[in-house]
């Protein structure tokens, strides 16, 4: 298993390092999403002054979800574009095709995490008052988020309306997940004790953890379907 896990992730990593789509479609978005409000709220923003923290979770989490919408949505679809899926059914388990994708997933969040992060403290001033609390959350939001994301992708693949299907799926999914990372953000941003932030970053945790699980029940049945 852990073979096959690993022959996935690295042909899907060669993969995205040869066409970059992925990357760029993540990427842009949340450049776009940084740039377009901070023009907008910069003039507004007095010097040294900086939106709420709770605005800044917001746009932050917002940014991933929308930037995984559009950028990792292919996971499956490409598969299905150059004909290597049947060669994947053939020669991995559905288990290792899942964590393989679901790897790489997590790998990419991970990255734009870290973009987007850079890109609102450059340009909204956002200030981290407990670094560890926030890669925790960033951490676990992104566990939840990658293994629906993955699990979505192969739903969709076959679709015609691949986009607009995709983000009917995913938004209802991901919603309670989004205010939970969004609660936690805020307190990471803030300086909030350990003590007040547990039972959010416990609900991340039982989320992804909860997610990951069902997404590796039912992933057979949708990939051998």
């Amino acid at each position: 298993m852990g073979r096959a896990i690993w022959a996935v992730l690295r042909k899907d990593v060669r993969s995205e390092l040869r066409t970059r789509y992925a990357l760029n479609a993540l990427a842009m978005f949340a450049l776009t999403i940084v740039l377009v409000v901070s023009f907008y709220l910069g003039p507004r923003l007095a010097p040294r002054e900086s939106i709420t923290p709770a605005i800044q979770a917001t746009l932050l989490w917002v940014a991933l979800f929308f930037a995984a919408l559009t950028g990792l949505g292919r996971a499956f679809v490409h598969e299905e574009e150059v004909q290597t899926a049947t060669f994947l059914r053939l020669n991995a388990p559905p288990a290792a095709v899942f964590v393989g994708k679901w790897l790489l997933n997590v790998i990419l969040l991970m990255l734009l995490s870290v973009v987007v992060t850079a890109l609102l403290g450059l340009f909204l001033n956002m200030r981290i008052a407990n670094v560890l609390m926030l890669g925790l959350c960033l951490l676990l939001g992104g566990f939840g988020l990658a293994a629906t994301v993955t699990l979505l992708a192969a739903v969709i693949a076959k679709a015609s309306a691949r986009s607009a299907l995709f983000a009917a799926l995913a938004f209802p999914v991901v919603f309670p997940q989004l205010v939970i990372a969004m609660l936690a953000t805020e307190q990471a941003l803030t300086g909030a004790p350990w003590r007040a932030a547990l039972p959010q970053l416990q609900g991340l945790g039982a989320y992804a953890v909860a997610m990951t699980a069902a997404a590796l029940f039912l992933f057979p049945y949708v990939w051998d379907a």
